[in-house]
């Protein structure tokens, strides 16, 4: 099927050419690393902001490569091939989507326990983190995927991703947080903002292709 062979190419480009899991897992732990350096040995202050600066940093890599999304195609012409082609051009986009988040989002959960024990997190507050970044890694890339369509559709749009995409990944960014700081400090139960944390996802799964795939045939006219 094109879609099957679609996924399978990204995910090997990504993966050859060094821009999805291991840039993503190293920016991860640049951050993870750096930040505790900079607020000193405080072990009951890192367990307290743990879960925010893992959340913090996966958000970082999450949108590190993302504007080579479809600029890469764009380059090599196939961007064309695809806007052209029989299969939906919002299938597409999710199927592109899909490989990024696995070759990067999936990384960033499966890291995120090891690295919280930089954190002093417990056991119960790691497994509760990796949850959380499990729901809402798919959010951050399928609301990247509108503002690499827009870069690819503008002349030096990278360098615009980040001031675009940011702002609106951070209603997952605070509920996110929140649902991993329940088993911490609460008040507030899990299941709440855990909940409107997988809406987040849904909505963003639904919107973001169909967002996509709209500016790239912007762009092509």
């Amino acid at each position: 099927m094109p879609l099957r062979a679609l996924l399978i190419r990204d995910i090997r480009i990504a993966l050859r050419i060094g821009g999805g899991a291991l840039t993503g897992v190293l920016f991860f732990l640049a951050v993870v690393t750096l930040i505790p350096f900079a607020l000193g040995p405080d072990l009951a202050l890192l367990r307290r902001i743990g879960p925010a600066i893992l959340w913090l940093g996966a958000l970082l890599a999450s949108l590190l490569t993302l504007d080579r999304l479809f600029a890469d195609d764009q380059a090599d012409g196939s961007l064309d091939l695809l806007l052209t082609g029989r299969t939906p051009l919002e299938l597409v986009v999710v199927t592109k989507a899909f490989a990024h988040w696995l070759t990067t989002g999936l990384p960033l959960v499966i890291a995120a326990p090891v690295l919280g024990i930089m954190l002093n997190l417990e056991p119960d507050a790691l497994v509760i983190v990796m949850l959380t970044l499990l729901a809402g890694t798919p959010a951050l890339t399928f609301i990247g995927v509108i503002g690499a369509a827009l870069a690819a559709t503008l002349r030096r749009g990278g360098l615009l991703l980040p001031i675009l995409i940011l702002p609106l990944t951070v209603p997952v960014l605070i509920f996110g947080v929140s649902a991993a700081n329940a088993t911490l400090t609460g008040p507030m139960p899990f299941g709440t903002p855990f909940a409107i944390l997988c809406a987040l996802t849904l909505f963003s799964m639904v919107i973001g292709p169909f967002a996509a795939a709209t500016t790239l045939r912007q762009g092509a006219e």
